[in-house]
Protein backbone atom coordinates (compact mmCIF):
# COMPACT_ATOMS: atom_id res chain seq x y z
CA UNK A 1 0.00 0.00 0.00
CA UNK A 2 1.23 3.52 -0.77
CA UNK A 3 -0.01 6.75 0.77
CA UNK A 4 1.62 10.00 -0.37
CA UNK A 5 1.05 13.67 0.18
CA UNK A 6 -0.47 16.04 -2.40
CA UNK A 7 3.01 17.45 -3.08
CA UNK A 8 4.46 14.19 -4.38
CA UNK A 9 6.21 14.92 -7.69
CA UNK A 10 4.89 13.19 -10.82
CA UNK A 11 6.99 13.18 -13.97
CA UNK A 12 5.58 16.02 -16.05
CA UNK A 13 6.57 14.50 -19.37
CA UNK A 14 4.48 11.41 -18.65
CA UNK A 15 1.25 13.27 -17.82
CA UNK A 16 -1.60 12.11 -20.03
CA UNK A 17 -4.20 14.35 -21.60
CA UNK A 18 -7.41 12.94 -20.25
CA UNK A 19 -11.11 13.59 -20.50
CA UNK A 20 -14.10 12.01 -18.86
CA UNK A 21 -16.49 10.33 -21.29
CA UNK A 22 -19.49 12.60 -21.84
CA UNK A 23 -22.10 10.01 -20.83
CA UNK A 24 -21.85 8.08 -17.54
CA UNK A 25 -22.18 4.32 -17.72
CA UNK A 26 -24.05 4.30 -14.41
CA UNK A 27 -25.85 7.07 -12.48
CA UNK A 28 -25.31 7.80 -8.81
CA UNK A 29 -27.61 6.39 -6.14
CA UNK A 30 -29.51 8.51 -3.66
CA UNK A 31 -27.44 9.18 -0.51
CA UNK A 32 -30.03 7.33 1.61
CA UNK A 33 -30.25 4.24 -0.62
CA UNK A 34 -30.82 0.88 1.08
CA UNK A 35 -27.80 -0.62 2.85
CA UNK A 36 -27.51 -3.65 0.58
CA UNK A 37 -27.15 -1.56 -2.59
CA UNK A 38 -23.60 -0.58 -1.65
CA UNK A 39 -22.63 -3.04 1.11
CA UNK A 40 -19.37 -4.97 1.34
CA UNK A 41 -20.17 -8.50 2.55
CA UNK A 42 -17.54 -10.96 3.79
CA UNK A 43 -17.96 -14.70 3.26
CA UNK A 44 -17.08 -16.89 6.24
CA UNK A 45 -16.58 -20.59 5.48
CA UNK A 46 -17.34 -22.03 8.93
CA UNK A 47 -15.17 -25.13 8.67
CA UNK A 48 -12.13 -22.98 8.00
CA UNK A 49 -12.54 -19.73 9.95
CA UNK A 50 -11.71 -20.57 13.58
CA UNK A 51 -11.94 -23.69 15.77
CA UNK A 52 -13.00 -23.19 19.40
CA UNK A 53 -12.76 -26.77 20.69
CA UNK A 54 -9.60 -28.21 19.14
CA UNK A 55 -11.19 -30.82 16.87
CA UNK A 56 -9.62 -29.21 13.79
CA UNK A 57 -12.90 -28.00 12.31
CA UNK A 58 -14.10 -24.43 12.57
CA UNK A 59 -17.34 -23.74 14.43
CA UNK A 60 -19.82 -21.03 15.34
CA UNK A 61 -18.22 -20.10 18.70
CA UNK A 62 -14.92 -19.75 16.84
CA UNK A 63 -16.54 -17.35 14.40
CA UNK A 64 -18.10 -15.31 17.20
CA UNK A 65 -14.74 -15.01 18.96
CA UNK A 66 -13.13 -13.58 15.82
CA UNK A 67 -15.83 -11.11 14.72
CA UNK A 68 -13.71 -8.17 15.85
CA UNK A 69 -11.49 -8.91 12.85
CA UNK A 70 -14.40 -8.14 10.52
CA UNK A 71 -15.39 -5.03 12.45
CA UNK A 72 -11.81 -3.76 12.20
CA UNK A 73 -11.60 -4.70 8.53
CA UNK A 74 -14.55 -2.43 7.78
CA UNK A 75 -17.11 -4.70 6.12
CA UNK A 76 -20.85 -4.26 6.49
CA UNK A 77 -22.01 -7.87 6.84
CA UNK A 78 -20.89 -11.47 6.89
CA UNK A 79 -22.28 -14.38 4.92
CA UNK A 80 -22.05 -17.80 6.54
CA UNK A 81 -21.71 -20.89 4.38
CA UNK A 82 -23.92 -23.78 5.60
CA UNK A 83 -23.78 -24.81 9.25
CA UNK A 84 -26.99 -26.89 9.27
CA UNK A 85 -27.33 -30.52 10.36
CA UNK A 86 -25.61 -32.53 7.63
CA UNK A 87 -23.65 -35.73 6.97
CA UNK A 88 -21.08 -33.39 5.33
CA UNK A 89 -20.95 -35.30 2.04
CA UNK A 90 -20.48 -31.91 0.36
CA UNK A 91 -19.18 -29.79 3.24
CA UNK A 92 -22.67 -28.95 4.48
CA UNK A 93 -24.34 -28.29 1.15
CA UNK A 94 -26.16 -31.57 1.78
CA UNK A 95 -28.67 -30.46 4.42
CA UNK A 96 -30.51 -32.96 6.63
CA UNK A 97 -32.28 -30.37 8.84
CA UNK A 98 -32.70 -26.75 7.72
CA UNK A 99 -33.78 -25.64 11.21
CA UNK A 100 -30.87 -26.83 13.32
CA UNK A 101 -27.10 -26.53 13.63
CA UNK A 102 -24.84 -29.50 12.98
CA UNK A 103 -23.06 -30.56 16.20
CA UNK A 104 -19.77 -30.11 14.33
CA UNK A 105 -20.45 -26.36 14.36
CA UNK A 106 -22.33 -25.96 17.64
CA UNK A 107 -25.94 -25.40 18.62
CA UNK A 108 -28.86 -23.11 17.87
CA UNK A 109 -27.87 -21.16 20.97
CA UNK A 110 -24.42 -20.66 19.41
CA UNK A 111 -26.07 -19.38 16.23
CA UNK A 112 -28.17 -16.94 18.25
CA UNK A 113 -25.07 -15.74 20.10
CA UNK A 114 -23.21 -15.21 16.82
CA UNK A 115 -26.05 -13.14 15.35
CA UNK A 116 -26.35 -11.11 18.54
CA UNK A 117 -22.62 -10.39 18.76
CA UNK A 118 -22.45 -9.45 15.07
CA UNK A 119 -25.31 -7.00 15.48
CA UNK A 120 -23.59 -5.50 18.54
CA UNK A 121 -20.57 -4.84 16.31
CA UNK A 122 -22.70 -3.27 13.57
CA UNK A 123 -22.45 -6.30 11.26
CA UNK A 124 -25.41 -7.88 9.50
CA UNK A 125 -25.59 -11.65 9.06
CA UNK A 126 -26.50 -13.47 5.84
CA UNK A 127 -26.94 -17.25 5.95
CA UNK A 128 -26.72 -19.79 3.16
CA UNK A 129 -29.87 -21.50 1.92
CA UNK A 130 -29.66 -24.67 -0.19
CA UNK A 131 -33.04 -25.15 -1.92
CA UNK A 132 -32.15 -27.19 -5.02
CA UNK A 133 -31.44 -30.36 -3.10
CA UNK A 134 -31.28 -31.87 0.37
CA UNK A 135 -29.14 -34.56 1.90
CA UNK A 136 -30.20 -38.16 1.36
CA UNK A 137 -30.32 -38.24 5.18
CA UNK A 138 -33.13 -35.66 5.23
CA UNK A 139 -36.29 -37.19 6.79
CA UNK A 140 -38.29 -36.40 3.65
CA UNK A 141 -35.94 -38.45 1.47
CA UNK A 142 -35.91 -41.34 3.90
CA UNK A 143 -39.72 -41.25 3.89
CA UNK A 144 -39.67 -41.23 0.07
CA UNK A 145 -37.50 -44.36 -0.04
CA UNK A 146 -39.82 -46.16 2.37
CA UNK A 147 -43.06 -45.08 0.71
CA UNK A 148 -42.44 -46.41 -2.78
CA UNK A 149 -43.37 -45.33 -6.34
CA UNK A 150 -46.30 -42.98 -6.87
CA UNK A 151 -46.45 -41.88 -3.23
CA UNK A 152 -46.86 -38.26 -2.04
CA UNK A 153 -43.54 -38.68 -0.24
CA UNK A 154 -41.70 -39.44 -3.48
CA UNK A 155 -43.35 -36.48 -5.18
CA UNK A 156 -41.29 -34.13 -2.99
CA UNK A 157 -38.25 -35.23 -5.04
CA UNK A 158 -37.69 -36.11 -8.70
CA UNK A 159 -38.17 -39.87 -8.88
CA UNK A 160 -38.72 -41.42 -12.30
CA UNK A 161 -38.97 -44.88 -13.80
CA UNK A 162 -35.93 -45.98 -15.76
CA UNK A 163 -35.76 -46.54 -19.50
CA UNK A 164 -35.34 -49.88 -21.21
CA UNK A 165 -37.38 -53.05 -20.93
CA UNK A 166 -36.52 -53.52 -17.26
CA UNK A 167 -35.94 -49.90 -16.30
CA UNK A 168 -32.19 -50.51 -16.13
CA UNK A 169 -31.28 -47.25 -17.88
CA UNK A 170 -31.46 -43.79 -16.32
CA UNK A 171 -34.56 -41.70 -17.20
CA UNK A 172 -32.42 -39.41 -19.37
CA UNK A 173 -28.79 -38.73 -20.19
CA UNK A 174 -28.12 -35.87 -17.76
CA UNK A 175 -24.74 -35.82 -16.04
CA UNK A 176 -23.88 -34.55 -12.59
CA UNK A 177 -22.01 -31.30 -12.16
CA UNK A 178 -19.60 -33.28 -9.98
CA UNK A 179 -19.08 -35.94 -12.66
CA UNK A 180 -20.83 -39.17 -13.51
CA UNK A 181 -24.55 -39.71 -14.10
CA UNK A 182 -27.13 -37.40 -12.53
CA UNK A 183 -29.40 -40.35 -11.66
CA UNK A 184 -29.13 -43.07 -9.03
CA UNK A 185 -31.36 -46.15 -8.87
CA UNK A 186 -32.89 -47.19 -5.56
CA UNK A 187 -33.97 -50.50 -4.17
CA UNK A 188 -37.68 -50.54 -3.41
CA UNK A 189 -39.02 -51.47 0.04
CA UNK A 190 -39.39 -55.07 -1.12
CA UNK A 191 -35.74 -55.20 -2.21
CA UNK A 192 -36.32 -55.15 -5.97
CA UNK A 193 -34.53 -52.68 -8.28
CA UNK A 194 -36.71 -49.63 -8.52
CA UNK A 195 -36.99 -46.04 -9.60
CA UNK A 196 -34.24 -43.52 -10.17
CA UNK A 197 -33.84 -40.14 -8.44
CA UNK A 198 -32.25 -37.02 -9.85
CA UNK A 199 -29.20 -35.39 -8.26
CA UNK A 200 -27.55 -32.64 -10.28
CA UNK A 201 -24.67 -32.79 -7.81
CA UNK A 202 -23.53 -35.68 -5.62
CA UNK A 203 -25.65 -38.84 -5.36
CA UNK A 204 -26.18 -37.98 -1.69
CA UNK A 205 -27.86 -34.70 -2.72
CA UNK A 206 -31.28 -35.55 -4.23
CA UNK A 207 -33.02 -32.70 -6.06
CA UNK A 208 -36.33 -31.42 -4.71
CA UNK A 209 -39.43 -31.30 -6.93
CA UNK A 210 -40.21 -27.58 -6.98
CA UNK A 211 -43.46 -28.20 -8.85
CA UNK A 212 -44.80 -29.60 -5.56
CA UNK A 213 -46.53 -26.91 -3.43
CA UNK A 214 -45.40 -28.67 -0.25
CA UNK A 215 -41.76 -27.99 -1.14
CA UNK A 216 -42.53 -24.31 -1.67
CA UNK A 217 -44.41 -24.08 1.63
CA UNK A 218 -41.57 -25.79 3.47
CA UNK A 219 -38.93 -23.36 2.29
CA UNK A 220 -41.05 -20.31 3.02
CA UNK A 221 -41.32 -21.70 6.54
CA UNK A 222 -37.54 -22.13 6.70
CA UNK A 223 -37.08 -18.50 5.66
CA UNK A 224 -39.32 -17.36 8.51
CA UNK A 225 -37.55 -19.61 11.01
CA UNK A 226 -34.22 -17.87 10.46
CA UNK A 227 -35.66 -14.39 10.00
CA UNK A 228 -37.38 -14.77 13.36
CA UNK A 229 -33.96 -15.55 14.86
CA UNK A 230 -32.62 -12.24 13.57
CA UNK A 231 -30.72 -13.03 10.38
CA UNK A 232 -30.57 -10.28 7.79
CA UNK A 233 -30.86 -12.31 4.62
CA UNK A 234 -29.99 -15.37 2.58
CA UNK A 235 -27.49 -16.30 -0.07
CA UNK A 236 -29.33 -18.80 -2.28
CA UNK A 237 -27.28 -21.74 -3.53
CA UNK A 238 -27.78 -22.86 -7.16
CA UNK A 239 -30.57 -20.30 -7.48
CA UNK A 240 -30.99 -21.00 -11.19
CA UNK A 241 -31.48 -24.77 -10.80
CA UNK A 242 -34.74 -25.34 -8.96
CA UNK A 243 -37.08 -25.78 -11.93
CA UNK A 244 -36.49 -28.44 -14.59
CA UNK A 245 -38.02 -28.41 -18.06
CA UNK A 246 -41.23 -30.38 -18.50
CA UNK A 247 -40.57 -33.97 -19.54
CA UNK A 248 -36.89 -33.84 -18.43
CA UNK A 249 -35.58 -34.09 -22.01
CA UNK A 250 -32.12 -35.34 -22.87
CA UNK A 251 -29.30 -32.82 -22.99
CA UNK A 252 -26.13 -33.53 -24.92
CA UNK A 253 -23.44 -31.84 -22.80
CA UNK A 254 -22.38 -31.99 -19.19
CA UNK A 255 -22.72 -28.62 -17.54
CA UNK A 256 -19.83 -27.44 -15.43
CA UNK A 257 -21.43 -25.40 -12.65
CA UNK A 258 -18.56 -22.95 -12.47
CA UNK A 259 -18.18 -22.80 -16.20
CA UNK A 260 -15.23 -21.73 -18.28
CA UNK A 261 -16.15 -18.13 -17.56
CA UNK A 262 -12.80 -16.77 -18.67
CA UNK A 263 -13.35 -18.28 -22.10
CA UNK A 264 -16.94 -17.03 -22.12
CA UNK A 265 -15.78 -13.47 -21.46
CA UNK A 266 -13.33 -13.70 -24.35
CA UNK A 267 -16.07 -14.98 -26.65
CA UNK A 268 -18.17 -11.91 -25.91
CA UNK A 269 -15.34 -9.62 -26.94
CA UNK A 270 -14.81 -11.69 -30.09
CA UNK A 271 -18.42 -11.11 -30.99
CA UNK A 272 -19.46 -14.71 -30.27
CA UNK A 273 -22.25 -15.27 -27.79
CA UNK A 274 -21.99 -18.09 -25.23
CA UNK A 275 -24.72 -20.70 -25.22
CA UNK A 276 -27.66 -19.26 -23.23
CA UNK A 277 -27.92 -21.06 -19.91
CA UNK A 278 -31.67 -21.62 -20.20
CA UNK A 279 -31.12 -23.86 -23.22
CA UNK A 280 -29.97 -26.44 -20.66
CA UNK A 281 -33.20 -28.06 -19.39
CA UNK A 282 -32.22 -27.91 -15.72
CA UNK A 283 -30.85 -24.35 -15.48
CA UNK A 284 -32.52 -20.94 -15.57
CA UNK A 285 -36.03 -22.06 -16.47
CA UNK A 286 -38.55 -19.21 -16.48
CA UNK A 287 -40.79 -20.62 -13.75
CA UNK A 288 -38.01 -20.31 -11.16
CA UNK A 289 -38.85 -16.63 -10.85
CA UNK A 290 -42.24 -17.44 -9.34
CA UNK A 291 -40.41 -19.00 -6.39
CA UNK A 292 -38.38 -15.88 -5.72
CA UNK A 293 -41.33 -13.53 -6.02
CA UNK A 294 -42.96 -15.49 -3.21
CA UNK A 295 -39.77 -15.38 -1.15
CA UNK A 296 -39.42 -11.65 -1.65
CA UNK A 297 -42.91 -11.17 -0.27
CA UNK A 298 -41.91 -13.12 2.84
CA UNK A 299 -38.83 -10.97 3.42
CA UNK A 300 -40.65 -7.72 2.72
CA UNK A 301 -43.22 -8.63 5.37
CA UNK A 302 -40.49 -8.15 8.00
CA UNK A 303 -40.30 -4.42 7.25
CA UNK A 304 -37.16 -2.31 7.56
CA UNK A 305 -34.25 -2.52 7.55
CA UNK A 306 -34.43 -4.68 4.44
CA UNK A 307 -33.73 -8.39 4.70
CA UNK A 308 -32.11 -9.53 1.47
CA UNK A 309 -31.76 -12.38 -1.00
CA UNK A 310 -28.58 -12.89 -3.03
CA UNK A 311 -28.59 -15.33 -5.94
CA UNK A 312 -25.80 -17.69 -6.81
CA UNK A 313 -26.91 -17.94 -10.43
CA UNK A 314 -24.37 -18.93 -13.08
CA UNK A 315 -26.43 -17.57 -15.97
CA UNK A 316 -25.61 -16.34 -19.47
CA UNK A 317 -26.26 -13.87 -20.99
CA UNK A 318 -26.38 -10.92 -18.59
CA UNK A 319 -29.86 -10.02 -19.78
CA UNK A 320 -31.08 -13.35 -18.37
CA UNK A 321 -28.99 -13.08 -15.20
CA UNK A 322 -30.45 -9.73 -14.15
CA UNK A 323 -33.98 -11.13 -14.25
CA UNK A 324 -33.18 -12.59 -10.81
CA UNK A 325 -32.83 -9.08 -9.38
CA UNK A 326 -35.95 -7.45 -10.74
CA UNK A 327 -37.70 -5.27 -8.12
CA UNK A 328 -40.02 -8.03 -6.89
CA UNK A 329 -37.41 -10.82 -6.77
CA UNK A 330 -33.92 -10.96 -5.31
CA UNK A 331 -31.90 -7.98 -4.14
CA UNK A 332 -28.48 -9.10 -5.39
CA UNK A 333 -26.88 -11.65 -7.70
CA UNK A 334 -23.19 -12.46 -7.88
CA UNK A 335 -21.45 -11.02 -10.92
CA UNK A 336 -19.63 -14.12 -12.11
CA UNK A 337 -18.81 -12.51 -15.45
CA UNK A 338 -16.54 -10.14 -13.56
CA UNK A 339 -14.99 -12.95 -11.52
CA UNK A 340 -14.10 -14.86 -14.68
CA UNK A 341 -12.77 -11.98 -16.75
CA UNK A 342 -9.07 -12.35 -17.68
CA UNK A 343 -6.49 -9.78 -16.61
CA UNK A 344 -6.84 -7.79 -19.84
CA UNK A 345 -7.85 -4.12 -19.67
CA UNK A 346 -10.23 -4.15 -22.63
CA UNK A 347 -12.03 -7.20 -21.23
CA UNK A 348 -12.41 -5.56 -17.83
CA UNK A 349 -13.78 -2.36 -19.32
CA UNK A 350 -16.28 -4.38 -21.36
CA UNK A 351 -17.52 -6.47 -18.43
CA UNK A 352 -17.83 -3.47 -16.10
CA UNK A 353 -19.88 -1.53 -18.62
CA UNK A 354 -21.98 -4.53 -19.62
CA UNK A 355 -22.65 -5.44 -15.99
CA UNK A 356 -23.70 -1.97 -14.90
CA UNK A 357 -25.97 -1.40 -17.86
CA UNK A 358 -27.65 -4.79 -17.38
CA UNK A 359 -28.22 -4.21 -13.65
CA UNK A 360 -29.45 -0.67 -14.25
CA UNK A 361 -32.00 -2.00 -16.74
CA UNK A 362 -33.87 -3.60 -13.81
CA UNK A 363 -32.98 -1.03 -11.15
CA UNK A 364 -30.58 -3.32 -9.27
CA UNK A 365 -27.01 -2.82 -8.08
CA UNK A 366 -24.25 -4.89 -9.60
CA UNK A 367 -22.68 -7.23 -7.05
CA UNK A 368 -18.95 -7.67 -7.64
CA UNK A 369 -16.91 -10.69 -6.53
CA UNK A 370 -13.45 -12.11 -7.25
CA UNK A 371 -13.21 -15.20 -5.01
CA UNK A 372 -15.41 -17.62 -3.10
CA UNK A 373 -15.44 -21.18 -1.74
CA UNK A 374 -16.11 -22.68 -5.19
CA UNK A 375 -13.27 -21.22 -7.26
CA UNK A 376 -9.49 -20.98 -7.22
CA UNK A 377 -8.60 -17.83 -5.24
CA UNK A 378 -7.89 -14.82 -7.40
CA UNK A 379 -4.42 -14.40 -5.88
CA UNK A 380 -3.66 -17.75 -7.52
CA UNK A 381 -5.71 -17.47 -10.74
CA UNK A 382 -4.02 -14.20 -11.62
CA UNK A 383 -0.60 -15.82 -11.28
CA UNK A 384 -1.16 -17.45 -14.67
CA UNK A 385 -0.95 -15.78 -18.08
CA UNK A 386 -4.15 -13.94 -19.05
CA UNK A 387 -6.49 -16.17 -21.01
CA UNK A 388 -5.38 -19.37 -19.26
CA UNK A 389 -8.36 -21.65 -18.78
CA UNK A 390 -9.45 -21.39 -15.17
CA UNK A 391 -8.90 -24.77 -13.51
CA UNK A 392 -11.27 -26.49 -11.09
CA UNK A 393 -8.56 -26.94 -8.49
CA UNK A 394 -4.77 -27.20 -8.81
CA UNK A 395 -2.59 -30.14 -7.83
CA UNK A 396 1.12 -30.49 -7.20
CA UNK A 397 1.66 -32.02 -10.65
CA UNK A 398 -0.13 -29.15 -12.42
CA UNK A 399 1.62 -26.03 -13.76
CA UNK A 400 2.09 -23.78 -10.75
CA UNK A 401 1.18 -20.10 -10.67
CA UNK A 402 3.60 -17.25 -10.13
CA UNK A 403 2.66 -16.51 -6.52
CA UNK A 404 4.27 -13.07 -6.33
CA UNK A 405 2.73 -11.95 -9.63
CA UNK A 406 -0.65 -13.36 -8.63
CA UNK A 407 -0.69 -11.40 -5.38
CA UNK A 408 0.36 -8.18 -7.10
CA UNK A 409 -2.44 -8.52 -9.64
CA UNK A 410 -4.95 -9.63 -6.99
CA UNK A 411 -4.28 -6.49 -4.94
CA UNK A 412 -4.79 -4.38 -8.06
CA UNK A 413 -7.96 -6.26 -9.03
CA UNK A 414 -9.46 -5.78 -5.57
CA UNK A 415 -8.52 -2.11 -5.58
CA UNK A 416 -10.38 -1.74 -8.88
CA UNK A 417 -13.37 -3.78 -7.67
CA UNK A 418 -13.87 -1.82 -4.45
CA UNK A 419 -14.02 1.43 -6.43
CA UNK A 420 -16.98 0.22 -8.49
CA UNK A 421 -20.52 1.31 -7.59
CA UNK A 422 -22.76 -1.38 -6.16
CA UNK A 423 -22.13 -4.09 -3.61
CA UNK A 424 -19.06 -6.31 -3.25
CA UNK A 425 -18.32 -9.68 -1.68
CA UNK A 426 -15.00 -10.72 -0.15
CA UNK A 427 -13.97 -14.30 0.59
CA UNK A 428 -12.30 -15.14 3.88
CA UNK A 429 -8.53 -14.82 3.76
CA UNK A 430 -8.37 -12.75 0.60
CA UNK A 431 -7.67 -9.73 2.79
CA UNK A 432 -4.45 -11.56 3.72
CA UNK A 433 -3.57 -12.25 0.09
CA UNK A 434 -3.99 -15.99 0.66
CA UNK A 435 -3.22 -18.18 -2.35
CA UNK A 436 -4.85 -21.54 -2.96
CA UNK A 437 -3.09 -24.51 -1.45
CA UNK A 438 -1.87 -26.00 -4.74
CA UNK A 439 0.05 -29.00 -3.37
CA UNK A 440 -2.53 -30.83 -1.25
CA UNK A 441 -1.91 -34.59 -1.24
CA UNK A 442 -4.69 -36.44 -2.98
CA UNK A 443 -5.35 -38.58 0.08
CA UNK A 444 -6.55 -35.55 2.12
CA UNK A 445 -8.91 -34.16 -0.52
CA UNK A 446 -12.60 -34.19 0.43
CA UNK A 447 -14.40 -32.40 -2.40
CA UNK A 448 -16.88 -34.78 -4.08
CA UNK A 449 -15.79 -33.33 -7.41
CA UNK A 450 -12.38 -34.97 -6.90
CA UNK A 451 -13.93 -38.27 -5.87
CA UNK A 452 -16.60 -38.48 -8.59
CA UNK A 453 -14.20 -37.44 -11.36
CA UNK A 454 -11.65 -40.08 -10.28
CA UNK A 455 -9.18 -37.31 -9.59
CA UNK A 456 -9.26 -35.71 -13.05
CA UNK A 457 -10.57 -32.53 -11.41
CA UNK A 458 -8.84 -31.55 -8.18
CA UNK A 459 -11.86 -29.69 -6.90
CA UNK A 460 -12.28 -26.90 -4.39
CA UNK A 461 -10.31 -27.99 -1.33
CA UNK A 462 -7.41 -25.71 -2.20
CA UNK A 463 -9.44 -22.55 -1.56
CA UNK A 464 -10.96 -23.92 1.68
CA UNK A 465 -7.83 -24.46 3.78
CA UNK A 466 -8.17 -23.09 7.36
CA UNK A 467 -7.28 -19.48 8.08
CA UNK A 468 -3.84 -18.56 9.45
CA UNK A 469 -4.26 -16.26 12.45
CA UNK A 470 -0.88 -16.42 14.21
CA UNK A 471 2.48 -17.51 12.82
CA UNK A 472 4.44 -19.83 15.08
CA UNK A 473 1.41 -21.34 16.77
CA UNK A 474 0.10 -24.84 16.20
CA UNK A 475 -2.36 -24.72 13.33
CA UNK A 476 -1.29 -21.10 12.82
CA UNK A 477 -3.74 -20.07 15.54
CA UNK A 478 -6.74 -21.72 13.87
CA UNK A 479 -7.68 -23.40 17.15
CA UNK A 480 -6.35 -24.58 20.52
CA UNK A 481 -4.72 -27.67 18.99
CA UNK A 482 -2.49 -28.38 16.01
CA UNK A 483 -5.36 -30.14 14.19
CA UNK A 484 -6.80 -28.68 10.98
CA UNK A 485 -9.29 -30.54 8.79
CA UNK A 486 -7.14 -29.73 5.74
CA UNK A 487 -3.39 -29.20 6.10
CA UNK A 488 -2.15 -25.62 5.88
CA UNK A 489 0.82 -25.09 3.55
CA UNK A 490 4.00 -23.86 5.23
CA UNK A 491 3.85 -20.61 3.26
CA UNK A 492 0.62 -19.63 5.05
CA UNK A 493 2.60 -18.60 8.15
CA UNK A 494 3.89 -15.53 6.28
CA UNK A 495 0.29 -14.52 5.50
CA UNK A 496 -1.00 -14.84 9.08
CA UNK A 497 -3.10 -12.03 10.52
CA UNK A 498 -0.56 -11.26 13.26
CA UNK A 499 2.14 -10.79 10.60
CA UNK A 500 0.11 -8.11 8.81
CA UNK A 501 -1.80 -6.07 11.38
CA UNK A 502 -0.34 -2.56 11.48
CA UNK A 503 2.33 -3.38 8.87
CA UNK A 504 2.47 -0.68 6.21
CA UNK A 505 2.22 -2.23 2.77
CA UNK A 506 0.61 -5.48 3.95
CA UNK A 507 -2.39 -6.79 2.08
CA UNK A 508 -4.51 -6.65 5.23
CA UNK A 509 -3.77 -2.96 5.73
CA UNK A 510 -4.45 -2.30 2.04
CA UNK A 511 -7.93 -3.83 2.43
CA UNK A 512 -8.59 -1.84 5.58
CA UNK A 513 -7.59 1.37 3.83
CA UNK A 514 -9.65 0.61 0.72
CA UNK A 515 -12.76 -0.14 2.77
CA UNK A 516 -12.33 2.99 4.88
CA UNK A 517 -11.91 5.18 1.79
CA UNK A 518 -14.75 3.45 -0.06
CA UNK A 519 -17.06 4.36 2.79
CA UNK A 520 -15.67 7.88 3.25
CA UNK A 521 -16.12 8.71 -0.45
CA UNK A 522 -19.44 6.84 -0.91
CA UNK A 523 -17.93 4.87 -3.78
CA UNK A 524 -20.56 2.17 -3.51
CA UNK A 525 -23.35 4.61 -4.38
CA UNK A 526 -21.52 6.85 -6.87
CA UNK A 527 -21.84 7.18 -10.62
CA UNK A 528 -19.30 5.69 -13.01
CA UNK A 529 -17.81 7.18 -16.15
CA UNK A 530 -14.82 5.94 -18.09
CA UNK A 531 -11.80 8.18 -18.64
CA UNK A 532 -10.38 8.52 -22.13
CA UNK A 533 -6.77 9.29 -22.99
CA UNK A 534 -4.80 6.36 -21.64
CA UNK A 535 -3.73 3.44 -23.82
CA UNK A 536 -5.64 0.21 -24.32
CA UNK A 537 -3.81 -1.47 -21.41
CA UNK A 538 -5.26 0.87 -18.78
CA UNK A 539 -8.65 0.78 -17.06
CA UNK A 540 -9.42 4.37 -16.04
CA UNK A 541 -12.70 5.60 -14.59
CA UNK A 542 -14.17 8.17 -12.28
CA UNK A 543 -16.66 7.51 -9.52
CA UNK A 544 -18.64 10.65 -8.67
CA UNK A 545 -20.48 10.44 -5.37
CA UNK A 546 -23.34 12.54 -4.07
CA UNK A 547 -20.82 14.37 -1.88
CA UNK A 548 -19.42 16.01 -5.01
CA UNK A 549 -15.97 14.41 -4.75
CA UNK A 550 -14.58 12.77 -7.87
CA UNK A 551 -12.66 9.56 -7.29
CA UNK A 552 -10.26 8.74 -10.14
CA UNK A 553 -9.30 5.08 -10.50
CA UNK A 554 -6.38 4.04 -12.72
CA UNK A 555 -5.51 0.35 -13.14
CA UNK A 556 -2.39 -0.17 -15.25
CA UNK A 557 -2.23 -3.59 -16.91
CA UNK A 558 0.37 -2.54 -19.48
CA UNK A 559 4.12 -2.98 -19.62
CA UNK A 560 4.97 0.69 -19.08
CA UNK A 561 4.16 2.91 -16.08
CA UNK A 562 1.57 5.66 -16.48
CA UNK A 563 1.05 8.99 -14.74
CA UNK A 564 -1.90 10.40 -12.92
CA UNK A 565 -3.27 13.63 -14.43
CA UNK A 566 -2.40 17.16 -13.32
CA UNK A 567 -4.02 17.99 -10.01
CA UNK A 568 -4.75 14.42 -8.99
CA UNK A 569 -4.20 13.77 -5.26
CA UNK A 570 -3.30 10.18 -4.57
CA UNK A 571 -5.26 8.39 -1.85
CA UNK A 572 -4.03 4.80 -2.11
CA UNK A 573 -2.36 2.42 -4.55
CA UNK A 574 -2.17 -1.35 -4.59
CA UNK A 575 1.62 -1.32 -5.06
CA UNK A 576 4.17 1.47 -4.53
CA UNK A 577 4.37 4.11 -7.21
CA UNK A 578 7.65 4.40 -9.11
CA UNK A 579 8.90 7.96 -9.50
CA UNK A 580 5.31 9.06 -9.04
CA UNK A 581 4.06 6.80 -11.83
CA UNK A 582 1.55 3.93 -11.62
CA UNK A 583 3.57 0.82 -12.52
CA UNK A 584 2.47 -2.41 -14.18
CA UNK A 585 -0.24 -4.46 -12.42
CA UNK A 586 -1.10 -1.63 -10.05
CA UNK A 587 -4.33 0.24 -9.36
CA UNK A 588 -4.44 3.69 -7.78
CA UNK A 589 -7.20 5.88 -6.37
CA UNK A 590 -6.90 9.66 -6.43
CA UNK A 591 -9.12 12.67 -5.91
CA UNK A 592 -9.34 14.66 -9.14
CA UNK A 593 -11.23 17.83 -9.83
Amino acid sequence: MTLISPTTRIADLARPSLRVAPSPVHPAEQPDSAWWRHAVIYQVYPRSWADSDGDGIGDLPGITARLDHLRDLGVDALWLSPFYTSPQADAGYDVADYRDVDPTFGTLADADALVGRAHDLGLRVIVDLVPNHSSDAHPWFQEALAAGPGSPERNRYLFRDGRGDRGDLPPNNWESVFGGPAWTRVSEPDGTPGQWYLHLFDSRQPDFNWENPLVREEFESVLRFWLDRGVDGFRVDVAHGLIKRDGLPDHQARTHMLGDTEEAAAHVLDGAEPEPTHHTPYWDQDAVHDVYRAWRAVLDSYGTPDRILCAEAWVEPQERAVRYVRPDEMHQAFNFDFLGTPWIAEDLVAVIERSLRAADSVGAPSTWVLSNHDVVRHATRLGYAPGTKRPNGIGAEDPQPDRELGLRRARAATTLMLALPGSAYLYQGEELGLPDSTELPDEVRQDPTFLRSAGTEKGRDGCRVPMPWAAGQDGLGFGPSERTWLPQPAVYSSYAVDQQVGVDGSTLELYRTLLRLRRAHSAGSGSLSFVEGYGADVVALVNDSASGERLLVVANLGAEPVALPEGARLLVSSSPLEDGLVPTDTCAWALWS
